[in-house]
């Protein structure tokens, strides 16, 4: 009597229901978003809904990818909605003549998009040094400019609101490319890129192994310092570009508003979309997917008639959910 070949294999393995729940529930919860709104939501499917979803989702999901690459590393970046709240702010006096007396208007509007850019990423610079160098936790650190970077923002404007008409800089947010809304596109343009940054090239794998392991990423001769802070500077120049797409769309900077609650849309994002908060994994994608479901979710409830401050409700309600189910398939 001889053993079989089959009885040697070993045994595949399987997938638990959280697991995939986690792998897939994003793009499941997308679909019945979609299919409610269809059944319930008058004019959901007209392209008046679809341009406002995706203009509102644009600086999102600008924002989450950022967010994506410092919560790779295991950091978090509180501070987003305050550099978009300084990057608002500069943009006007620029332009305005506020701040530098440019007389040639393309140089002033190239100018406006420049400085705040550079000036949030800065930012974001400081943030990654206070981590890195004086080893304090991201939380910590991205609360100093979570709380004095939006009072930076009001003491430029004299907390005044700026209000402007400039259409050669209003273009990042009202002008079209090709029939498609010029924010969309920048936002198509930065998820590409953060996709194959992490995909592709070195520095994604080593912001992948700082997350996942930092001890010994640093054994292995990876400039964990030198990651940290790059995905910090990234995060802040990406929170710089979504701050001048809210006030080239408004028309108008309000440093007490610009950038409200940004965080709490990011990490919600990120966290429904399947990275872990812990570190280790970056989904660009699924960030993409998890803050059109954060839209969504907004946007079902005012078309409803639910109060905005419900959203707010729900949406941590996501975090907690999204962080739970994580947890839980790791450990099966």
């Amino acid at each position: 009597m001889t053993m079989t070949d089959t009885s040697l294999k070993p045994l595949a393995p399987t997938t638990s229901p959280l697991q995939l729940v986690s792998r897939y529930g994003v793009f499941v919860a997308f679909l019945l978003l979609l299919v409610f709104n269809v059944a319930v939501t008058p004019n959901f499917l007209s392209w008046q809904t679809l341009n406002v979803n995706l203009t509102q989702v644009a600086t999102i999901v600008i924002v989450a990818t950022g967010m994506t690459l410092v919560i790779a590393t295991g950091g978090i970046d509180l501070s987003v909605g305050s550099l978009m709240a300084i990057s608002g702010a500069l943009a006007p006096m620029i332009f305005m003549g506020k701040l530098l007396p440019v007389d040639n208007v393309a140089l002033a509007v190239t100018l406006a998009f420049v400085i705040p850019v550079i000036a949030a990423a800065a930012c974001g610079w400081f943030n990654g040094f206070l981590v890195t160098h004086f080893s304090i936790q991201p939380i910590v650190a991205t609360l100093v400019f979570f709380i004095a970077g939006r009072g930076i923002a009001q003491v430029m404007t004299n907390g005044n609101l700026q209000v402007f008409k400039n259409p050669p800089f209003q273009f990042i947010a009202m002008g079209h490319i090709a029939g498609i809304p010029a924010q969309v596109v920048l936002m198509v343009v930065i998820a590409v890129l953060a996709y194959c940054l992490i995909r592709y090239t070195v520095l994604g794998r080593q912001i992948i192994a700082v997350g996942g392991n930092e001890k010994a990423a640093r054994l292995t001769g990876i400039p964990v310092r030198r990651v940290k802070t790059f995905v910090y500077v990234i995060s802040g120049a990406l929170a710089g570009i979504a701050g001048l797409i809210v006030v080239a769309r408004n028309s108008a900077s309000d440093a007490n508003l610009v950038g409200m609650g940004m965080e709490l849309d990011a990490i919600a994002a990120v966290a429904v979309g399947g990275a872990l908060l812990t570190g280790g994994r970056a989904n660009i994608f699924g960030t993409l997917m998890g803050a059109f479901v954060i839209q969504l979710v907004r946007y079902t409830l005012l078309a409803n008639g639910v109060p905005d401050a419900a959203a707010l409700v729900v949406k941590a309600g996501l975090i907690i959910l999204a962080v739970f189910i994580q947890l839980r398939a790791d450990r099966t």
